[in-house]
């Protein structure tokens, strides 16, 4: 049995050598701002080198394509998977996740002669359907790279009191939405997760069916004014908003505005910019998203909730277009800009525990890895956002963060019940 036969995948790939070859490029020209220091930076556990998100990418062609089923393949370099394996148990030991900065070999130009190298030898296997979807999950995985690759750099960069910018980028235009208005629900049973048609990820199925009492799921984003509102009523310092493990979050580490905000300002990847009140608010924890909601007198969402307003079932007049809205098209700052696309501009915090669905199996082998055992403590995030590559998302889609990280572009949509 193929070792990721539980993975959805395209009946017809298209231009997959093609779609192989962009993903490759996005990915070095996300780095090309760079200089060597800023992409060996390593600010936290929770983030990676930028370099080393390249490497770690290369690492997965490597390993589960080219010497795995391309003959007489040879390893670039054997010593290299031990520092570029990510927490594939399956795989071998590795180095501390801590230590990725450490890394100041191999140098910047080292691993990109590497990618070289094996984006020249992965041509031999890009039309075999045979691996269509291991190189459908290889696509995929090094798309999400990408936008972690964003968010990390963002949050090395921030560290310098000096606040220097990726790109000289101005911000887009902020789209006025105007008074929240409301996608509503009557009820009833519908099917979620993966159903048919088009690559997903194992955590995405199987498809199964949920009962929903009458709701409704914001028609907008929570803004940068909205939450101006919150922090001015005292929002961070009422215990009676919070969760426990969120107020105790906020007192032990002294929260009391979303990352990277500082008077009028907050931190981007084109330096400080004046924060404009219109733009969806970003970079806020599980906590504080649910604590705003509570102000707010709304909830948040649950993920099966909001799928099926993006699947525009049972209400909706038509389906939410997952390649619509401010999503990642080129190397470029990305930032918020607001509007009432579903998708786009930031993941939005669903109150769903990032759980198994029913008849849930891991794919086999090492890529059985990828998501199932990271299936505790966790929320599901739903949507996209400005630095997800366009064409990643679609309604299934699972993404999923500890309720305390914020370094990712994160925000919400208030829900409400329905009589």
């Amino acid at each position: 049995m193929s070792r990721i036969s539980s993975l959805s995948h395209p009946a017809n790939a298209g231009d997959r050598a093609g779609n192989f070859a962009a993903v490759r490029a996005l990915s070095e020209g996300l780095v090309a701002p760079l200089s060597e220091a800023d992409a060996t930076l390593q600010s936290m556990e929770d983030a990676s080198p930028a370099k080393w998100h390249l490497a770690h990418t290369t690492w997965f062609w490597e390993t589960f394509l080219l010497r795995d089923h391309a003959p007489g393949y040879t390893l670039y370099d054997e010593r290299w998977p031990f520092v570029f394996n990510s927490y594939y148990e399956a795989e071998g030991e590795r180095i501390d996740r801590f230590s990725r900065g450490m890394l100041s070999r191999p140098t910047l130009s080292d691993l990109l002669d590497w990618r070289a190298h094996v984006d020249a030898a992965m041509v031999s296997l890009l039309d075999r359907e045979d691996l269509a979807p291991l190189i459908d999950i290889g696509l995929a995985h090094e798309q999400q790279h990408q936008e972690l690759l964003l968010t990390d750099i963002k949050h090395a960069l921030f560290q310098n009191p000096l606040g220097p910018a990726m790109w000289d980028s101005p911000p887009p235009p902020a789209v006025h939405t105007g008074e929240r208005g409301w996608h509503r629900h009557p009820g009833g049973i519908a099917r979620v997760g993966h159903l048919t048609g088009g690559f997903a990820f194992d955590n995405e199925g199987p498809a199964h069916r949920k009962l929903f009492e009458p709701f409704a799921l914001a028609d907008r984003l929570v803004t940068n004014g909205e939450w101006t509102e919150f922090i001015a009523d005292g929002g961070y310092a009422a215990a009676r908003l919070w969760l426990s493990d969120g107020w105790g979050w906020v007192r032990d580490h002294g929260i009391t505005a979303p990352l990277y905000w500082r008077d009028d300002e907050q931190f981007t990847h084109a330096g400080w910019q004046s924060r404009d009140p219109h733009v969806p608010v970003t970079h806020i924890s599980y906590y504080e998203a649910d604590a705003f909601a509570t102000w707010a007198g709304f909830r948040l969402p649950t993920e099966c909730e909001w799928e099926v307003i993006a699947r525009g079932t049972q209400g909706e007049v038509a389906a939410h277009d997952p390649a619509a809205g401010n999503q990642l098209d080129r190397a470029h700052a990305p930032m918020p800009k607001g509007g009432t696309d579903l998708f786009g501009d930031c993941w939005q915090f669903t109150r769903s525990a990032y759980l198994p669905y029913p008849r849930f199996q891991p794919a086999e082998g090492a890529v059985g890895e990828y998501n199932g055992k990271f299936m505790s403590g966790q929320f599901v995030l739903k949507g996209a956002s400005c630095a997800t590559p366009r064409g990643h998302s679609r309604a299934s889609y699972r993404n999923f963060f500890y309720p305390h990280q914020r370094w990712q572009f994160t925000g919400l949509r208030l829900a409400k019940d329905l009589p």
